[in-house]
C-alpha cells in the first residue's frame, strides 16, 4: 500500500511539472511577443574609407562632418572631451584652429579679485557645452538630457548577434557606432497605422532603447552649405556627421592600425625565424 501511495505522488508531480511546463510554454511567446527587441530595425551597415586593417580617415569628410556638428548638433550636443587644438589633424592650420576657437566664449578664473570671468576660447580649451548644466539642457529638451557627442560613435554601438559577430571576428567590423547614428538620422519614419506616438516624442525604429524619443529630426536637405561640392543631403550630411563622430571617438585610429599591422608583420618573421632554428637546431641533433 504504502508503494502504491508513492507511485501515485510521484505520478501527480510528474503531471503537473509537465502541466506547468506546458503553460510555460505557451505563455512565453506571448509575453516574448509583448516585449519588443529594440532597435526594431538593425543599423544598415555602410562603407567608411577607415574600415578594414587599412582604414584611414578621409579628411576632407571630416571637415564636412565638423561643419554639420557646428551649424546643427552643437546647438544641443556637447563634445566636452575634445579640444579646439585636435582640429589640426584634420588639416587645419594653427592660424585656422586658433580662429575657430576665438568663435567661442568660456568662464574662466578666478582672477585676482576672486572673480569668474568670460574669455575667448583658445586651441587648448575644450568644445562649448551648450548649456551650463544637465538641468538646463533637460528643461530646454522635454526632460532628455542630450549625450555628449565626444564618444558617441563607441557608446552607440548595437551588439550583433549569432552568427554574425563570429564573421565580425574575420572581417575586423568595428564600425558598428557610426551605422547605428547614419541609421538614426536617416532613419524617422511615420509611425504604423495604430501606433500612438507619445507628445513631444518622435518615431523611429533604429533608436536602441524605444521606437520613439524626443530628439526631432534634425537634419533636412540644404541645411548646411558645403565649400566643396559635396552633396547637400541628409543621407550625405549624417556620413559626414557620423564620420567626424567616429574620429572624436578615436582619433589615433590610423596610427593603431599601422602599429597592428607592423606588429602582425613582425610576429610572422619572427615565426618564421624559430621555424628555421628549430629546423637547424634538431638536424644538427639527429646527425649526432
Amino acid at each position: 500500500m504504502k508503494k502504491l501511495i508513492v507511485g501515485l505522488l510521484s505520478l501527480a508531480l510528474i503531471g503537473g511539472s509537465a502541466t506547468v511546463a506546458a503553460i510555460a510554454a505557451e505563455t512565453k511567446p506571448a509575453a516574448e511577443a509583448e516585449t519588443p527587441h529594440y532597435p526594431l530595425k538593425e543599423p544598415r551597415e555602410q562603407h567608411w574609407t577607415f574600415s578594414g586593417p587599412f582604414g584611414h580617415y578621409d579628411k576632407a569628410q571630416l571637415q564636412r562632418g565638423l561643419k554639420v556638428y557646428t551649424e546643427v548638433c552643437s546647438a544641443c550636443h556637447s563634445m566636452k572631451l575634445v579640444a579646439y587644438r585636435t582640429l589640426g589633424d584634420l588639416g587645419y592650420t594653427e592660424a585656422q584652429v586658433k580662429a575657430f576657437a576665438a568663435n567661442y566664449e568660456v568662464q574662466d578664473g578666478p582672477n585676482p579679485q576672486g572673480e569668474m570671468f568670460t574669455r575667448k576660447a583658445v586651441p587648448s580649451d575644450h568644445f562649448n557645452s551648450p548649456f551650463p548644466n544637465d538641468e538646463a539642457a533637460a528643461a530646454s529638451n522635454n526632460g532628455a538630457v542630450p549625450p555628449d557627442m565626444s564618444l558617441l560613435a563607441k557608446a552607440r554601438e548595437i551588439e550583433r548577434g549569432f552568427p554574425q559577430f563570429v564573421f565580425d571576428i574575420f572581417t575586423q567590423y568595428q564600425e558598428g557606432g557610426p551605422d547605428y547614428i547614419y541609421s538614426l538620422l536617416t532613419g524617422y519614419e511615420e509611425p504604423p497605422v495604430g501606433f500612438k506616438v507619445p507628445q513631444n516624442s518622435h518615431y523611429n525604429p533604429y533608436f536602441d532603447a524605444a521606437a520613439t524619443f524626443a530628439m526631432p529630426k534634425p537634419l533636412s536637405d540644404g541645411q548646411v552649405t558645403y565649400d566643396d561640392g559635396s552633396p547637400q543631403t541628409v543621407d550625405q550630411y549624417a556620413r559626414d556627421v557620423s564620420a567626424f563622430l567616429m574620429w572624436t571617438s578615436e582619433p589615433h585610429l590610423e596610427d593603431r592600425k599601422h602599429l597592428g599591422f607592423m606588429v602582425i608583420v613582425f610576429l610572422l618573421i619572427f615565426s618564421v625565424l624559430i621555424y628555421l632554428t628549430k629546423r637547424s637546431v634538431y638536424a644538427k641533433a639527429g646527425a649526432h
